[in-house]
């Protein structure tokens, strides 16, 4: 349940200017998942979610694509994924088995500019990004996440 409402928060936010707790709780209320206040504000904690500017000029919740440091993502990350490697515009990461979904999801929560999108299986998550050099850099910068987690 707590997984299917995270994917329809991110959902929510990505598709509506959502600025209060209080506004995110009535669209989840309108698909049909019924919270509390404390359980978004966990939420939101979890997501990484933050405020950003919008074109409207509000304040908007927004996904991040920085992980904010020693958070549970990063160690994840630097415990699951175990070799990197790219071929022309495709990333290939290859990870620990059973952990390709959760990988595959914390790289679609940064939402990166550069990533058109990404397939996570049960050890390999194929990441599709816009051009060789993009991937390149989404490989670099994933690397020195996982050598550094305190960035």
């Amino acid at each position: 349940m707590k997984q299917s409402r995270h994917q329809k928060i991110l959902e929510i936010i990505s598709k509506n200017e959502i600025s209060t707790q209080d506004g995110l709780i009535e669209k989840l209320a309108e698909e049909g998942y019924v919270v509390t206040q404390a359980t978004i504000s966990r939420d939101i904690k979890r997501l990484h979610l933050t405020k950003r500017l919008s074109s409207s000029g509000k304040y908007i919740y927004s996904v991040t694509n920085q992980m904010p440091q020693n958070s549970r993502s990063q160690q994840l990350l630097a415990d699951a994924v175990i070799k990197t490697d790219y071929a022309q515009n495709v990333a290939v990461i290859k990870c620990r088995a059973g952990m390709g979904s959760a990988v595959g999801a914390i790289i679609d929560q940064m939402d990166w500019d550069s990533v058109v999108g990404t397939i996570a299986g049960d050890d390999t998550i194929f990441v599709l990004l816009r051009t060789e050099e993009k991937a390149k850099k989404f490989l670099d910068t994933l690397n020195d996440l996982l050598l550094n987690p305190s960035l």
